[in-house]
């Protein structure tokens, strides 16, 4: 009998916990997406020497804060 629930590890997971799994991922994913911009706000503000300091030049580190939180 086919069913429509996908399945992890050959077993059918229910509709709810599928749910959860989507919001957990979507969690993580805006998370993710809120580090990335406030360590490319603090990447911006650092000066020529601490950016020396890391190896990167100014121009990386604007290339870097250009880029979207979810890249």
């Amino acid at each position: 009998m086919p069913t429509n629930l996908p399945a992890i590890a050959g077993k059918a997971v229910p509709r709810s916990r599928r749910r959860r799994m989507t919001m957990a991922c979507l969690l993580r994913l805006w998370r993710r997406g809120v580090m990335r911009y406030r360590q490319r706000r603090t990447l911006a503000e650092l000066d020529e020497h601490l950016l020396r300091d890391i190896g990167v030049t100014r121009r990386e580190a604007e290339a870097e804060c250009r880029k979207p939180p979810w890249r």
